[in-house]
């Protein structure tokens, strides 16, 4: 009898390779210097590793308590309500297994077949699949090109009764736009208006720049009652690899929450909750952060000044968009290609983060690398004249 390939019907027809991964390949294929993917070239502090370490010599090496050790969410909130003027309390907070974790288990828990989800666009790769899972019919709402910022009157108007959850995303990958006073009171009137929850990704809480403040939800008590909001020790201590993060919500939404976790993946290793509980001790871990990026922002942004690209600013994150189009006609995916391939530099184009192509001749450089890396990077982007349309 012939073998019969067993049929498998896929949950995620359209998704492939993420563009992150295409591009790293792509960059180390080509030995090109990787701006691309979205994590620093220099190490996390040693005082840090020290303390994982002693955690793991200490034998803290079984399950935590599934919402995360108790003495890390003391911390937590000590910090969160001394940034954000708040009344949270630890058991708002859940620890999970890194930021995307966070975000896809916040989905499960809270979306059901036919909710509708407004994505603003361009968004992070992970929301639309997360929301397909869930049978979750997305709404786009593209950001205004070239600041980015959100059209409340057009976003509003997409709204209908079945309209569940709006995603937002400050400071912002991958445009490096952030959102301000009047629109966090815009987006609570809304929630508010229309009986919405809201999704609230702040993974770069600590990046932003010019002395903007950070317009967390947690600010704002009757908009968090209907929120979630999604937080990354790595993006803050420099140490992507070790997927931590936690998320806060208000008591309900945190039990929904955690009756998906702790099934996803019930608690997060205990050794490095130990080690940063007692890191947290010192705000100035996080506190320096601004300036620390701020630094890296402007030092490459000055090299780029004698190049064809034209930044558009940051003011969060560690990315920075720079307009291609005095070098290029090309879409941004080939140009982004043919310039790993051709100049050794590899970034991110931004189709990837919308639903629907855009036409913005636009790439995302990453500036968390160290000066010689920048200056590198920089030295090879200027001499670029013109990427042909091959």
């Amino acid at each position: 009898m012939p073998n019969k390939e067993f049929p498998i019907k896929s949950k995620l027809p359209n998704v492939g390779t993420t563009i992150f991964t295409t591009m790293s390949a792509l960059a180390k294929k080509h030995q090109a210097i990787n701006l691309s993917q979205g994590f620093p070239d220099f190490d996390c502090d040693t005082n840090l590793k020290s303390l994982v370490t002693d955690a793991l010599n200490e034998g803290y090496n079984q399950y935590a308590p599934m919402a995360g050790l108790p003495s890390l969410q003391n911390a937590l909130a000590l910090k969160i309500n001394n940034l954000y003027k708040s009344n949270i309390y630890p058991d708002e907070i859940t620890v999970t297994a890194g930021a995307t974790q966070g975000i896809f288990t916040a989905i499960q828990a809270l979306i059901h077949y036919g909710d509708e989800v407004i994505v603003i666009e361009p968004a992070y790769d992970s929301y639309i699949p997360s929301l397909q899972l869930a049978g979750a019919i997305v709404v786009p709402i593209e950001l205004v090109h070239p600041t980015y910022s959100i059209d409340w009157e057009l976003l509003e108007s997409r709204i209908t009764n079945k309209t569940r959850m709006i995603i937002i995303n400050t400071p912002h990958n991958p445009t490096g736009s952030i959102l301000r006073l009047d629109d966090l009171n815009e987006l609570e009137r809304l929630v508010l208006k229309h009986n919405l929850l809201c999704l609230s990704d702040e993974v770069y809480e600590h990046l932003i720049y010019d002395s903007e403040p950070h317009q967390s939800i947690l600010r704002f008590p009757d908009l968090y009652n209907r929120s979630i909001a999604i937080y990354s020790f790595g993006k803050t201590f420099h140490n992507t690899g070790w997927k931590i993060g936690y998320v806060v919500a208000p008591p309900r939404i945190t039990s929904e929450f955690r009756k998906v976790h702790q099934f996803n993946v019930f608690c997060v290793n205990s050794f490095l909750q130990h080690a940063i509980t007692e890191y947290l001790n010192n705000p100035e871990t996080y506190l320096h952060l601004p300036q620390f990026y701020q630094e890296k922002r402007d030092y490459f942004r000055q090299l780029m000044k004698s190049s064809g690209f034209k930044a558009i600013p940051s003011k969060g994150s560690y990315f920075e968009l720079y307009d291609y189009s005095d070098l290029s006609d090309l879409q941004d995916e080939q140009f982004a290609i043919e310039m790993t391939k051709q100049y050794g530099v590899a970034c991110i184009p931004l189709n990837p983060f919308y639903v629907n192509k855009h036409t913005h001749r636009v790439v995302r450089f990453c500036f968390a690398k160290k000066k010689e890396t920048l200056q590198a990077a920089a030295q090879r982007l200027t001499s670029i004249k013109q990427v042909a349309l091959l």
